[in-house]
């Protein structure tokens, strides 16, 4: 049935808007102080992690520091893959300031920090029925309908998916009849693993102790890879084939760069209490995937594609309004808004470049994907993040801290994975499933002690975020232009044509994070 021919292409193109927004996002991490309070250091400041939150607040510290974090991610209910553990060492950040007083109550100060701002580790198990519905039907479905406009594969309708599909698993018979096989139940197992790091360099001071300026730029690294198997149990046949299994195997890696901004205002001269505003560019990708597609038959025959191009991805802006304030010396309390519209990722086509012969170097130049960013504007929203945080020192040289994050959720309800969207990226799409993620909480706690200038702290954080997952689109073709041409398109154990419709299943990333964080102050 199934023949090998696995082959190479280097392109010009985009990326879809679910694998985009893999990208776009990031965690609450950074060091055990901030992340123990829930991100809600931006206006109390003096934080290393505060330096891609809001950059003002690397402009409180009064000293020289530097301090690493490392530590162990853990998925509760992972399921087993062999690609990606269930529970993952990381190290999570590492960074500096150095601070000069440059007059008699302002400072100016230089950091840079890393940290990893996206952690990919994660392995996400879905299995349901499925009512005659498959994965290669929707393959027959978009490759019949491109059919009959022109005659030729369409970047609208046609994946790399379907092309193993349609040209291997349908055939004509002297009837011109051609076939596609309904399922009974699916099951799939994916394992993602990587991460980004974000690298900051930042310039920071103040103005006589009471307003706080900060600019902080960024490059971000990026390193993600996933590795799944997608298995339909097929409905009884004559050629006795049962099974389908999909095999798809990815990896993202490039660079971004960003800049942000902001500030802290101490309104009343003889109290704590401040404020911040902080304003982050979008983070500017030049990206590289590939990826390699099989699908293999119960008889063992198989055929597959292997990709790869280069494509462009812009994040959204993000602005923040931070407040803080301190009693004595024992309690801070820290609130932060932050806000990210998705719907305005911009999914870029590399559609030339020139040579700097000056510089010898070659760069890309890219324009908008329009089809496939409407699709985004209708898939994704704007995303609302809150920080709450607290830290009480029943003595100096001892912290207890709580933190609550919630960021609402990111996608719209009746999102889905549009593989007919007329975009070369729906062709590069070598899977059909996406998940719709619901909000994202976490709820945080940590301790802290320093020893003369040396500072420990230990974190503890629950992130729970649940999602709605379909194996693929749906497809009703009472509803499409395949509607009245169903003489040449059915299934072979019917004489019927089958919608494709799906439940969606509940799926969750719930996960533990502990966190250590080592300080020096000098």
């Amino acid at each position: 049935m199934f023949a090998v021919a696995l082959g190479v292409a280097l392109g010009t193109q985009a990326q879809e808007t679910y694998e985009s927004a893999k990208i776009a996002t990031e965690d609450l991490n950074g060091t055990a102080r901030y992340v123990s309070m829930g991100g809600a250091l931006d206006a109390l400041g003096a934080d290393l992690s505060t330096i891609r939150t809001n950059p003002a607040g690397i402009g409180l510290f009064r000293h020289s520091t530097a301090s690493v974090s490392f530590g162990m991610v853990s998925q509760q209910d992972a399921a087993e893959s062999s690609y990606v553990g269930g529970t993952n060492m990381s190290f999570d950040q590492a960074g500096f300031v150095y601070s000069k007083q440059s007059g008699e109550s302002s400072f100016f100060n230089v950091a840079f920090n890393f940290t990893k701002s996206r952690n990919f580790d994660y392995i996400l198990h879905a299995a349901d029925k499925l009512d005659n519905a498959s994965q290669n039907g929707i393959s027959y479905a978009k490759y019949y309908e491109s059919s009959l406009y022109g005659g030729s594969r369409k970047y609208n309708t046609a994946s790399q998916l379907d092309d193993i599909y349609y040209n291997n698993l349908f055939y004509a018979s002297g009837e011109d009849v051609a076939y596609y096989y309904p399922a009974s139940s699916y099951d799939l197992t994916r394992g993602h693993k990587g991460y980004i790091g974000e690298y900051d360099i930042n310039f920071s001071g103040n103005i006589r102790n009471r307003i706080f300026v900060g600019l902080t730029a960024g490059i971000h690294d990026v390193h993600y890879k996933h590795s799944g198997t997608y298995l339909e149990n097929l409905v009884a046949n004559d050629e006795e084939i049962t099974s389908l299994t999909v095999n798809d195997e990815r990896k993202i890696t490039g660079t971004g760069f960003d800049v942000k901004a902001g500030v802290i205002i101490r309104p009343v001269e003889n109290s704590p209490f401040r404020f911040g505003l902080s304003v982050s560019t979008p983070t500017w990708y030049s990206l590289t995937t590939r990826n390699t597609t099989t699908v293999e038959d119960n008889f063992g025959n198989k055929d597959g594609k292997n990709e790869a191009y280069d494509f462009k991805l812009f994040t959204p802006w993000k602005f923040g309004v931070s407040l803080g304030h301190t009693i004595g010396t024992m309690v801070a309390l820290g609130a932060g808004f932050e806000f990210a519209d998705y719907s305005t990722v911009d999914n870029r086509v590399i559609d030339g470049g020139y040579y700097d012969y000056y510089n010898d170097s070659y760069y890309n130049t890219s324009s908008e994907d329009i089809d496939m960013n409407l699709h985004t504007e209708k898939t994704l929203k704007g995303v609302c993040t809150f920080k709450l945080g607290a830290e009480v020192k029943p003595v100096p040289e001892l912290a207890f801290r709580l933190g609550y994050n919630l960021s609402t959720a990111m996608y719209e309800e009746n999102g889905f994975k549009d593989g007919t969207i007329d975009s070369p990226a729906s062709y590069y799409s070598s899977a059909s499933d996406y998940t719709n993620w619901k909000a994202t909480n976490h709820i945080t706690a940590g301790v802290g002690y320093t020893i003369d200038k040396l500072s420990i702290d230990l974190a503890y954080q629950y992130t729970n975020v649940k999602g709605d997952f379909k194996p693929f689109m749906e497809y009703d073709f009472n509803d499409t232009a395949l509607s009245g041409k169903f003489g040449n398109f059915k299934n072979p154990v019917a004489d019927s044509v089958d919608d494709m419709f799906v439940n969606a299943v509940e799926v969750a990333n719930k996960r533990h994070q502990l966190l250590l964080t080592l300080g020096y102050h000098f």
